[in-house]
């Protein structure tokens, strides 16, 4: 597209109240709940909820234009072409601006089953992640199977010892369903943190299934240091643990090896040492992320040839 187009500001209003997640899934784009939001899957920092976007990885966001101009590398002229249905005359849903706001429900944790077997089952037989491991973070409270889905809930615990956030990963083969259950407080997102009285150090994750396979992969002394997954790329639960507990006197970041997560762990960085701590390494997994190492090492493990006894 090129030259000059002229938009007038009732164009430029309706381009940039156009719900985004009808004009992605319109794209092609695929999108992941999120609380009540939805992350866009092929950049994870990136959420949308109706006209509005926000990138957790460079803290900034705006309206639909800027979003557009920026997913599909357009001009402004050429977002808003886009937005208002260019030349295929598509019209996409509008976002209200008078619609009602939505009431924030209170945190409660789902009801929990009777028993954990398909939770076990699943991350066991299908992730690889150890019983053992497992077992500790169940007795811990941690870890639950939700009563009506089968869900695995991974359970964020504050300062008192009370559930402020929980995340929901689904058990059914080849499902990706994850959410935050509504209410969730992100500073207190799934984590586990060491008795261990002297300084230690505190892994910082994405998602709790990532963290569970590190400890997997690194059994030897593991409760000797803390653990946090994010449940995303926000710094927020990395801040409040460094606030509550200063045994914790070094980080490492072990976030996912996609250009996501290393432009997450590069801000997270970059607010510690703004904060003024210094004690910040990177971990980065061999594949996209941690649960990938350990299944290639749980599958290099099954056909590793048996030792024939003479």
């Amino acid at each position: 597209m090129s030259g000059y187009i002229y938009f007038t500001d009732e164009q430029k209003e309706r381009a940039n109240t156009v719900d985004l997640v009808d004009f992605l899934q319109r794209q092609g784009e695929k999108l992941l709940p999120s609380g009540r939001d939805k992350r866009l899957a092929r950049d994870h920092s990136i959420t949308v909820r109706g006209n509005r976007w926000y990138d957790h990885a460079s803290e900034e966001g705006s309206y639909a234009i800027d979003l557009v101009k920026r997913l599909y590398n357009l001009s402004f002229p050429e977002a808003v072409s886009l937005l208002l249905g260019g030349e295929q005359g598509v019209e996409y849903r509008q976002h209200s601006k008078h619609s009602e706001p939505e009431q924030r429900k209170p945190f409660a944790l789902p009801p929990a089953h009777t028993d954990m077997r398909r939770v076990f089952a699943y991350l066991i037989k299908q992730r690889c992640i150890s019983r053992e491991v497992l077992s500790e973070f169940a007795r811990e409270n941690l870890l639950f199977e939700d009563a009506e889905y089968h869900n695995a809930v991974f359970v964020g615990f504050d300062e008192k010892g009370v559930s402020r956030h929980a995340h929901k990963k689904s058990t059914a083969t080849g499902s990706a369903f994850r959410i935050n259950v509504e209410g969730s407080h992100p500073a207190y997102s799934f984590h586990y943190v060491s008795k261990n009285p002297y300084p230690h150090n505190l892994f910082v994750f994405e998602a709790p299934i990532d963290l569970l396979s590190y400890i997997s992969l690194h059994p030897e002394n593991w409760k000797n240091a803390s653990y946090v997954a994010l449940n995303g790329v926000s710094e927020q639960p990395v801040l409040k643990l460094l606030e509550l507990y200063p045994k914790l006197q070094r980080v490492t970041l072990c976030l996912d090896n996609d250009e996501a997560g290393r432009k997450a762990a590069s801000r997270i960085h970059k607010t510690l040492k703004e904060q003024g701590f210094e004690g910040v390494v990177y971990n980065v997994s061999a594949h996209k992320d941690w649960n990938e190492d350990l299944k290639e090492s749980c599958s290099q493990e099954q056909t590793a040839p048996a030792m024939v006894m003479r």
